[in-house]
């Protein structure tokens, strides 16, 4: 006899409870109990399985974006994923006739390669040739096209050179050359921005024999190929050192003996009218806004440079040189006795 449609069979079971599905809508993947294959009794089964808690968790594999692909390929064996190094700044780029030739004077050891372009042939290039050749550094001559490619607009000369770069400084290494130096002159500028200024006060600072320019990490200049085309060799003798916090570091400065001088347009004080003999900290402000707030008030002393014309101010790095030859100047040995 026909049975009714939606009868259950006498071995079903009905829909599962707490699903309100039956076995053909609900989750359930199970055969059915009534057919051939979930015909065997329960005593056939033999004991319910233990969960051996021993063992550790599996951990399902998230799928693949092509799962075919996958299987496809799982016999073989895939080489490791190694992800590429960070790179590291290894080498240094200058540019410019002075920058190059100094470097080849004061540190030939340090020049990797120099490159000339195809259509310099002068007395000053030559020299530069020359120098490469004392001492025993590269030299290529290269395509003024490919010189502007690797330089872009920058006013190269015609001459390049990659060179190891200078180690830069941290605040330790700052205080632990204090120890070294008897009366230690420092630069201090407080977020010059422009690497022009930058370049031309390292030039003064290396003039004047400063021990070290200090500089923000943050929304200030750092040293670039520009910096070190204007400080013409400066760059590769005078340490920069790029502090987290100016006013933590001059605090630092006045822990271990130095006097901290400050430059602005109101200040009290000439030059001359402050020891600049002992350890000594000169502090120049930015382009326009001068010294910060905070700044100004670590100060030992604010001085300002007499101006007799109608401009506002000076530039920072003419302003930084006057105060840095004021230094020179005092601490210069006087005359002999006669």
């Amino acid at each position: 006899m026909k049975r009714p449609r939606g009868t259950p069979r006498s071995g079903d079971r009905g829909p599962q409870r707490g699903t309100g599905r039956g076995p053909e809508r609900g989750g359930d993947r199970r055969p059915d109990r009534g057919s051939k294959r979930g015909a065997r009794h329960a005593s056939d089964r033999g004991p319910p399985r233990v969960p051996d808690h021993s063992r550790a968790p599996r951990v399902p594999r998230a799928p693949d974006h092509d799962d075919r692909a996958h299987h496809a390929h799982a016999d073989r064996t895939a080489p490791p994923i190694i992800s590429p190094p960070t790179p590291t700044k290894t080498t240094e780029t200058i540019y410019g006739i002075h920058a190059v030739r100094i470097m080849l004077e004061r540190h030939p050891d340090r020049v990797i390669t120099v490159r000339v372009s195809e259509r310099r042939d002068d007395p000053r290039v030559r020299q530069i040739e020359d120098l490469a050749k004392k001492h025993n550094r590269p030299i290529e001559r290269i395509d003024p096209n490919a010189l502007k490619q690797l330089l872009g607009d920058a006013t190269h000369q015609g001459v390049l050179a990659e060179i190891a770069p200078l180690p830069p400084w941290t605040e330790d290494d700052l205080l632990t050359a204090l120890g070294t130096a008897p009366s230690p002159l420092l630069v201090v500028l407080d977020g010059v921005q422009d690497p022009h200024n930058l370049g031309a006060c390292l030039r003064t600072a290396d003039a004047c024999g400063a021990l070290a320019v200090v500089v923000p990490k943050d929304r200030a200049a750092q040293v670039t190929p520009t910096v070190r085309k204007v400080a013409v060799g400066a760059a590769e003798t005078t340490p920069v050192v790029a502090v987290t916090n100016i006013v933590r570091t001059l605090k630092l400065l006045k822990e271990g003996g130095l006097w901290i001088v400050g430059a602005d347009a109101d200040g009290p004080l000439l030059p001359h009218e402050v020891d600049l003999k002992g350890g000594i900290v000169l502090v120049m402000g930015a382009e326009g806004s001068g010294l910060r707030h905070l700044t100004r008030e670590t100060c030992d002393w604010v001085v300002r440079l007499p101006q007799l014309g109608s401009v506002e101010s000076l530039n920072v790095s003419v302003a930084a040189g006057m105060l840095l030859y004021e230094a020179v100047r005092q601490r210069a040995p006087g005359p002999p006795s006669a």
